[in-house]
């Protein structure tokens, strides 16, 4: 049997999208492993339901704390899918064989600073699975995984009883302001909707979510920073369709084969991160404005757009993505 860690410290589409490493490290005929999983204390939750992770070790506090207790289990090999500094840190001071995925920062850079796209045509989860190519291991074709405990699953207490019969979850948060719809355009697509909408997003996203709320009508319930991820989770597994912005709950909602309706603004689906779902592709429909010079300007966003116009954004056609939501 073979010991092994992986590590991936954040954030939550990013650990999301690690999963079928996981599952394939598990499954894989004669390895036979034992699967330990390095992230940090707030996303551990995530993961300590996953049947296919013997153990989470979480980074609460100093690194060095972190590296004595991962150095007792005598590991055989380290699949790092973070590799940054601390990764690499902690696969030194390890000394066992190890491997990290390819960032491709250089293509990344060529893309949003000259629009020159050299990336592959490839998902990060098939990146991610090539950091564990020595050890035999290749992609089931499965997709992603996402584990509610028993004890948050079932609709959370708050949530009106006339949103538990058919609603749509609509992701309004996302890490920068660069990857969000402005209010007034969600407003716009929540009030053409045909069915009840639950906002969800982080405590960050609560504000927004209020004066959403305010506008869409009786039909539209905040839910942004009022429930746990898992929570959260739930209610986009019950959902009838997810829409949602290029952030985590987005890679959640793929997990569960939903019909999902992701809203691209200063980043791209080029960068390989789009919603994974290898048995049911037709399920995920990408929304974007093409044609734009300055897109993409990022691989992860800004607090403002760097052009002032926000045209990545302002101009997506929110009634054909009412239309489309609809339709599914």
């Amino acid at each position: 049997m073979k010991k092994i860690l992986v590590i991936r410290f954040s954030s939550i589409g990013d650990i999301v999208l690690t999963t079928p490493v996981v599952r394939c490290l598990k499954n894989t005929p004669g390895l036979q492993a034992e699967v330990h999983y390095a992230t940090k204390k707030q996303f551990a939750g995530m993961l300590e339901a996953n049947p296919h992770i013997d153990l989470v070790h979480v980074l609460d506090g100093g690194l060095l704390n972190l590296i004595k207790r991962l150095r007792a289990e005598r590991f055989d090999y380290v699949v790092d899918l973070h590799n940054n500094l601390r990764s690499n840190t902690i696969r030194l001071a390890l000394g066992k064989p190890s491997r990290g995925f390819n960032k491709l920062n250089i293509k990344k850079w060529l893309l949003t600073n000259f629009k020159v796209n050299r990336l592959p045509d490839l998902h990060i989860v098939d990146r991610y699975m090539a950091a564990a190519g020595k050890l035999g291991v290749k992609n089931d074709g499965k997709g992603l995984d996402f584990f509610i405990p028993e004890t948050e699953q079932g609709f959370p207490e708050g949530v009106p009883t006339r949103f538990r019969k058919g609603f749509v979850a609509f992701v309004i948060g996302g890490k920068h302001f660069t990857k969000r719809l402005p209010n007034e355009k969600i407003i716009e697509i929540c009030k053409s909707l045909e069915k009840p909408v639950i906002l969800l997003g982080g405590k960050e996203d609560l504000a927004n979510g209020n004066a959403i709320q305010s506008a869409g009508g009786p039909l539209v319930f905040n839910g942004c920073g009022k429930f746990s991820l898992n929570q959260s989770a739930f209610l986009v597994r019950e959902s009838d369709a997810v829409l949602t912005h290029d952030t985590g709950l987005m890679h959640i909602a793929a997990a569960f084969g939903k019909r999902v309706i992701s809203i691209w603004g200063n980043t791209v689906p080029e960068f390989g991160m789009y919603p994974y779902m290898p048995e049911h592709p037709e399920r995920s429909e990408l929304v974007g404005v093409d044609g734009l010079s300055c897109r993409p300007c990022s691989k992860i966003g800004y607090e403002k757009c760097p052009k002032a116009h926000f045209d990545c954004m302002n101009k997506i056609p929110v009634g054909e993505v009412a239309e489309r939501v609809n339709r599914l």
